[in-house]
């Protein structure tokens, strides 16, 4: 693919800010948008929360990675992914293969703060979220490091500093 026909990725934990910094993204790349658990949701007509209660995560998983075959396909989107996109290898090899991964690495602390109100997040409704965090990021860091072509690191990580990066680091001709 082209440059200008890639797919630009945002991977991370839950808070990130996938969604929020690559809705702005994609409009500064004049790209199209989509998030992938909003995908999953708009397919099965049903929220998060209610998959993961009727198939468990072994199921969301499946829809997960149709989506995100799916969406390979595509070009010239921006994809806001879901935290656990990375655990399997097909969604790891689809990502990588089919565009530029921006990995967004924001201090768990934050990320406790961020989501600490929202009932939609089925993984992180425990008796201790910060220690839930600590867990997924052992078991996704390594992997979300091992595709990404940019890793952002802060918590106060914005669109324009994404493009800023994309730009300056990778020389990459995206849209403008």
């Amino acid at each position: 693919m082209e440059y200008d026909e890639r797919n630009v990725y945002l991977v991370g934990l839950m808070g990130a800010g996938k969604t929020t910094i690559g809705k702005a993204l994609a409009r500064r790349l004049a790209y199209g948008f989509v998030d992938s658990d909003h995908e999953i949701e708009a397919r099965t007509g049903v929220s998060l929360p209610t998959i993961f209660e009727i198939e468990g995560e072994e199921g969301f998983r499946r829809r997960e990675a149709q989506v995100i075959a799916d969406l390979a396909r595509l070009g010239g989107q921006v994809v806001a992914t879901g935290g656990g996109v990375v655990l399997r290898p097909d969604n790891r090899e689809n990502l990588k293969d089919s565009g530029f991964v921006i990995y967004l690495d924001v201090p768990l602390q934050t990320l406790c703060e961020r989501t600490r109100h929202d009932k939609g997040r089925p993984l992180l409704q425990v008796g201790n979220p910060l220690q839930k965090f600590r867990e997924l990021h052992a078991q996704r860091d390594p992997l979300y490091r091992s595709i990404a072509n940019l890793v952002i690191s802060g918590s106060r990580i914005t669109a324009q500093s994404v493009v800023n990066q994309l730009i300056k680091e990778k020389k990459v001709p995206w849209k403008r």
